[in-house]
């Protein structure tokens, strides 16, 4: 069912229809890092005939990170060592019009105390891996930007800004013309889904499909914070009418219990998932690509999130821009 406002539910409440899945997550493996931890992942994606996953590499007692690209080989992924690297955390890729986008996050750091002062989404555009090109930022200290190529080639946009109204994080959305639009006040100006998160909970979009019919199916995660200062971040999903604003009601899709216990980077890490990509297969099935208490990367085979969705008849608005 698609609606324009749902009543919210909490993360527990949401917790109460979720169905684990049938098998455990299995772990990635990655070699060539120096022992250090690979997390926020991508899902694979093919360049020039080969896979590929990007993700965040770093030392386990900092936060000062890498995007590396890596391929695999017999279950092992290492670093893709002719292709640049970049001092980001938490990747995403898309393309659009033909050109491979891939956005992170920078932190900036005060450089007199060296204390983080906060940070920016910074995406990059090109050709190809080998020549990506620094092609804008988002506004000050907002994660989890997105880009999506609509089904009428328009570019839709998911924002997600802290702290509106007394809210914790909402998501935005939001369609311009092309690429050379977007901007930061372009992405502070998404319009607000008011309706997903009560306020001392939260949520983001991690990466986004487009669906058949046109709709965009969304991966996020939803997190709050328990009365211990535990985090808690949940895969979910959701799906987006982009021209009508209509949304289905946001559904969690894995937790942290779906996969092998492991190492966290700070103890309220336990219960921490974090949605890096989504591989659509046959039959409703899908591979969910997560990072995991900030210091593995995991995959699982789920029910597609998307699929009673993309055979709806879809109302839109393609001929009036």
């Amino acid at each position: 069912m698609m609606k324009l406002e749902w009543n919210t539910k909490t993360c527990k409440e949401l917790l109460l229809d979720y169905q684990p899945a049938q098998k455990k997550g299995k772990k990635l493996y990655f070699e060539g890092v120096d022992n250090q931890d690979v997390y926020n992942i991508t899902a694979p994606f093919m360049n020039e005939g080969e896979l590929h996953i990007a993700g965040r590499v770093e030392e386990r007692n900092s936060e000062e990170s890498e995007i590396i690209f890596f391929t695999c080989k017999n279950d092992i992924w290492t670093p893709k060592m002719n292709l640049p690297r970049f001092q980001l955390q938490d990747p995403f890729i898309t393309c659009i019009r033909g050109e491979w986008i891939l956005g992170g996050v920078e932190l900036h750091f005060n450089s007199d105390t060296k204390a983080m002062a906060g940070w920016k989404t910074v995406i990059y555009r090109g050709r190809n891996l080998h020549e990506l090109e620094r092609a804008a930022t988002g506004p000050w200290n907002m994660k989890d930007i997105r880009l999506i190529e609509l089904i009428d080639g328009r570019i839709g946009i998911f924002s997600r800004p802290f702290g509106i109204d007394g809210t914790r994080a909402l998501i935005g959305f939001s369609i311009i013309e092309s690429f050379e639009e977007l901007s930061e006040m372009a992405i502070i100006k998404a319009p607000l889904f008011r309706d997903q998160f009560l306020k001392d909970e939260w949520g983001g979009a991690n990466e986004i499909h487009l669906l058949k019919n046109g709709l965009l199916g969304v991966l996020g995660h939803i997190s709050y914070t328990d009365e211990t200062g535990q985090l808690h971040y949940h895969a979910m999903s959701f799906v987006l009418n982009p021209w009508t604003r209509e949304k289905s009601q946001v559904k969690i899709i894995a937790v942290r219990s779906d996969f092998p216990e492991g190492p966290s980077k700070r103890p309220n890490l336990v219960d921490v998932i974090f949605s890096g990509g989504l591989i659509r297969k046959d039959h409703g099935l899908a591979d969910l690509y997560v990072g995991a208490s900030d210091t593995e990367a995991y995959c699982i085979e789920i029910s597609d999130p998307f699929t009673e969705f993309e055979t709806m008849d879809v109302a839109n608005d393609t001929t009036s821009h």
